[in-house]
């Protein structure tokens, strides 16, 4: 049997406590994988990041987290003691579209940033969801972050599902890392794809030259697939929908900007356009998951704003 014992520790004024674990079961596992299991309340990018942190040692030695766990493997793990937040909940309308003891989905309108950062700490969906939970939300993707299990980006509308407690976080945390979910997107882009249908599958990494873009990167990028598909042919443009197998950042619009069909209205790899001067044409229009604690596939769709369907009138064809 496993022993797993917890300790107050006075290491540094950081430490909050530790937690002691003896390896006899689940040998061979990598040692993130193992500690994954054990420590239920916490997801696998949480456990990464505080073992490449340093703050977990096996037989008092510093591990990475490819380490094997072997038998009889003293595995101690340093928690921090958690920082207090400078988040505010704020009164700010939501769209709701689902909520129960678990997790809540939102609409998320357009030019709404989805989580605090250093410099903006008002008016972000963070602060508008704490304010709607009455502060019940999970803790364990960072005191910035309460909640927050993926984003889409401040000019991007549609579908975002945050969660209140830490066990549906770290479950739908894996879901997302597997690619068990369903995500479909609507888009207006320039021009006409070479085909109605198609698969783009180009890495996605940070723009060496520009660290504010993303870039297809075949050298340093991360595995990236969209499929697409032409819902109509407008003015000048394509009303298409796209799927994604990963979930990169700014992945629609970086592989459509690559294939040469950039959104409408995104000026970073699309350039301006003064009819459309409120970001990307982009809406995240359905969200389709198993339910992290009742286990049944759930799925929402969302319309998109009145932005977008202007656009659309706007480039009809006559």
């Amino acid at each position: 049997m496993m022993n797993i014992y917890d300790e107050e520790i006075s290491v540094d004024s950081e430490t909050q406590d530790k937690l002691v674990f003896q390896a006899d079961q689940d040998l061979g596992l990598r040692l993130d994988s193992y500690l994954t299991k054990y420590m239920e309340d916490y997801s696998r990018s949480f456990i990464q990041k505080i073992v490449k942190d340093g703050f977990v040692t096996v037989n008092g030695i510093v591990r990475n987290v490819s380490y094997t766990v072997k038998r009889d493997d003293i595995i101690l793990v340093m928690m921090q003691a958690a920082k207090p937040s400078n988040i505010e909940p704020q009164n700010i309308p939501l769209d709701v579209l689902y909520e129960d003891d678990d997790i809540i989905l939102v609409n998320k309108k357009r030019g709404m940033v989805v989580h605090p950062a250093t410099g903006n700490y008002s008016n972000t969906l963070v602060n508008a969801l704490l304010f709607h939970t009455k502060n019940s939300l999970s803790d364990i993707n960072g005191i910035e972050r309460p909640g927050i299990v993926h984003r889409i980006d401040k000019d991007t509308s549609g579908i975002i599902v945050a969660c209140k407690n830490n066990n549906s976080h770290r479950i739908l945390t894996e879901t997302f890392s597997k690619h068990d979910i369903k995500r479909e997107y609507i888009a207006l882009v320039k021009g006409y794809p070479d085909s109605d249908k198609g698969l783009i599958k180009a890495p996605i990494g940070r723009d060496r030259f520009n660290r504010l873009k993303m870039a297809v990167d075949s050298k340093n990028g991360k595995n990236a697939v969209t499929n697409f598909e032409v819902i109509k042919k407008m003015e000048g443009s394509s009303y298409i929908k796209a799927v994604l197998e990963t979930g990169r950042t700014h992945q629609i619009r970086v592989h459509m900007a690559f294939i040469g069909n950039p959104l409408l209205g995104d000026d970073i790899y699309g350039g301006k356009d003064k009819r459309f001067e409120k970001g990307q044409l982009l809406h995240a229009r359905l969200l389709g998951f198993i339910h992290p604690v009742r286990k049944e596939y759930m799925e929402f769709t969302a319309e998109p704003d009145d932005y977008f369907q202007n656009a659309l009138k706007i480039l009809a064809k006559p």
